[in-house]
């Protein structure tokens, strides 16, 4: 099954990536600094470039914000869970895995592998079921960051989390009535941080899964937060707790 990609960015980074791309399509006609730059890399690589209307163009996208360009995948980039562990381990460093349960808005999936690649975690774990997939919307909204980071699927979200606590990884659920704050938890440890849905959190079986509860202290009149936004204030606090890797 074809994926699409669109968008300057989410190509560049798919490119550089080395993600398996079939054929890369363009709007004819003059080429901004980053088409160029998208050129070079796909014949670098091999890679088909085709130049087609707007039209044609808008149509394998799907919608119009396609920045002039789409690529086309022959897979969605879901990864194994030893690529989970395998990139853990060429970075010698604990686990440290995002756990989403049903996430359901492709710009709060994207936002968050963003903001998992960025501060160094080692893979996003989704579940099959009422959970958006790695689609065009999540990978334009993720910058790309789908390319580097190996994002899992799992049938059962709570029997997955009870094998890697059996591995020696702690479970630490967001949860805005826990007791314990984010800033006084120790996230220094083989980790994996379940952020729950956009509405009602998480799921009761994945919560009594989790080994700790951490939430977020906050002094103004709203007392919850995006998603996105916790997790990134999340992950940002375990990279600080491990230090800076670069």
């Amino acid at each position: 099954m074809s994926h699409i990609i669109s968008g300057r960015n989410p190509v560049i980074e798919a490119l550089q990536a080395g993600r398996p791309i079939n054929k890369i399509f363009l709007v004819s006609g003059p080429k901004s600094g980053m088409d160029i730059k998208i050129v070079q890399l796909a014949r670098e690589r091999g890679i088909p470039i085709r130049e087609v209307d707007r039209k044609k163009l808008q149509e394998l996208a799907g919608h119009d914000h396609f920045q002039n360009v789409v690529a086309v995948l022959m897979e969605l980039g879901y990864s194994s869970e030893e690529a989970l562990f395998e990139r853990a381990t060429q970075r010698h460093e604990p686990p440290l895995i995002a756990v989403l349960d049903e996430i359901q808005d492709p710009h709060n999936l994207g936002a968050i592998i963003r903001s998992a690649e960025a501060f160094g975690f080692h893979g996003v774990v989704i579940p099959k079921d009422r959970s958006v997939g790695l689609t065009d919307t999540v990978a334009k909204t993720s910058a790309g960051a789908v390319a580097h980071l190996p994002i899992v699927r799992v049938t059962n979200l709570a029997r997955w989390l009870e094998s890697v606590k059996r591995q020696h990884i702690w479970v630490a659920g967001a949860d805005q009535q826990a007791e314990l704050s984010l800033f006084q938890a120790d996230l220094n440890r083989a980790l994996a941080v379940v952020i729950g849905s956009e509405g009602k959190g998480m799921r009761r079986l994945v919560r009594e899964r989790c080994d700790f509860l951490i939430r977020i202290p906050m002094v103004g009149q709203i007392n919850s937060l995006n998603a996105s936004v916790a997790a990134a204030l999340i992950f940002c606090e375990a990279r600080k707790q491990r230090g800076a890797h670069r």
